[in-house]
């Protein structure tokens, strides 16, 4: 079968057959011209040895998805295997899962690089993040109808990610209408925009650990950066009180909605800046039994690490200063270049200058419907670490 073939460095070669599945555009060995974003190509090393079958990417500087270590001979990408993945994403999490929310497919760790989708009730929400992606959508999404059994799909293509792959962000119906849905958290249930609330609707990779928040948590609880209030709605379980901060004006709104929905009445939705309130509470002395701190991403690039780690250790120095004795801290990093030893040092650091003794009850991560990816740290972006104050 005719393909168009690429030729990688030797440095990129072993690194592709070692487990990455990327290629940068400086590791190509000549530039392919009139070549189609999105396009299947055969990659090969110096010796026209085969490497595998990639998506090919007009702009990113991640030139080269990979698909398969297999040469065209061997396996053919085609729709037919698209669809073969995409159902076996969906048999794996229906065998882990009884509910009506999770991650269908995680990019590369599903061997669909760049596609990611969430269900939401009757309802799935699908981001390309690739080029290779984003020019089968339409054919993606009838894939995944028929493969789930769910005719509601939007496509959210309007993350800052589009732009780092040089793609026009974009959202809309791909099929069904209708732009609200409704999902469950344990006994909780939350409400969605598909097309107007951030990321693909909520933070699915962090419903298991709102879940385990909820059986640890006591007392009076704060949860700053609320969001929908997926914590603070389990923190209400369990605890006495709870007052949920969000800057977000419709994020606040929406929170307090959950909460009604939800018939919670020990659950206050502040909108205002968590810096503030955390600040505003040292100052009154105020004390709590629980706080949660899950702000959003702080260095979505490694140029920004050092100003996000700045920001990191004072949330987590001001949240262990408001913690009563045997207190709960659940500490949060969503952003993919603080490791989990960065990560680590920083509630170190911040238990020493707040002058607290500390356990570290789990270190937790995303939930298992987002698999990580052996050889991509990329794949292991999410931090929540549980932390008693003993001293």
């Amino acid at each position: 079968m005719s393909q168009p073939v690429l030729q990688v460095s030797a440095k990129a070669a072993t690194s592709v057959r070692q487990g990455f599945p990327w290629v940068y555009r400086q590791e190509l060995v000549g530039a392919p011209k009139g070549l189609p974003g999105g396009a299947v190509v055969a990659v090969v090393d110096a010796q026209r040895n085969p490497v595998g079958q990639a998506f090919w990417a007009s702009t990113s500087p991640i030139a080269l998805r990979l698909l398969t270590r297999k040469p065209v001979t061997e396996q053919v990408v085609d729709d037919a295997l698209f669809e073969a993945r995409l159902e076996a994403a969906w048999r794996r999490r229906a065998a882990l899962f009884d509910r009506d929310a999770f991650r269908v497919v995680h990019g590369e760790a599903d061997l669909l690089p760049g596609l990611f989708v969430d269900r939401y009730g009757d309802a799935l929400v699908m981001q390309a993040l690739s080029e290779g992606a984003d020019v089968r959508k339409e054919r993606l999404a009838r894939s995944l109808a028929k493969v789930t059994g769910l005719r509601r799909i939007v496509c959210r293509d309007d993350g800052s990610g589009r732009d780092f792959e040089g793609l026009p962000r974009e959202k809309r119906h791909l099929l069904g209408e209708g732009d609200h849905a409704r999902y469950h958290e344990g006994p909780n249930v939350l409400s969605i925009d598909l097309l107007a609330d951030a990321k693909t609707g909520g933070f699915l990779d962090q419903l298991d650990n709102h879940l385990v928040a909820g059986r640890l948590a006591r007392g009076e609880a704060l949860d700053t950066f609320s969001y929908h209030g997926g914590f603070a709605l389990s923190l209400a379980r369990s605890c006495e009180q709870v007052i949920a901060v969000e800057q977000d004006e419709q994020a606040a709104a929406r929170a307090r909605a959950n909460v009604e929905a939800n018939g919670l009445r020990n659950v206050t939705v502040q909108h205002a800046n968590a810096f503030d309130v955390l600040r505003g509470f040292a100052d009154e002395g105020r004390r709590f039994d629980t706080v949660v701190v899950d702000p959003p991403g702080l260095a979505k690039r490694k140029q920004g690490l050092a100003v996000a780690r700045r920001a990191y250790h004072e949330l987590n120095v001001r949240a262990l200063k408001l913690l009563r004795p045997e207190g709960l801290l659940v500490s949060c990093s969503c952003s993919g270049k603080v490791s989990r030893a960065l990560f680590d040092e920083v509630v170190h650091d911040a238990a020493k200058d707040a002058k607290r003794t500390v356990q570290i009850l789990e270190r937790r991560g995303a939930g298992i419907d987002h698999p990580v990816l052996p050889g991509l740290p990329e794949s292991e972006y999410l931090k929540a670490w549980f932390v008693r104050v003993i001293g």
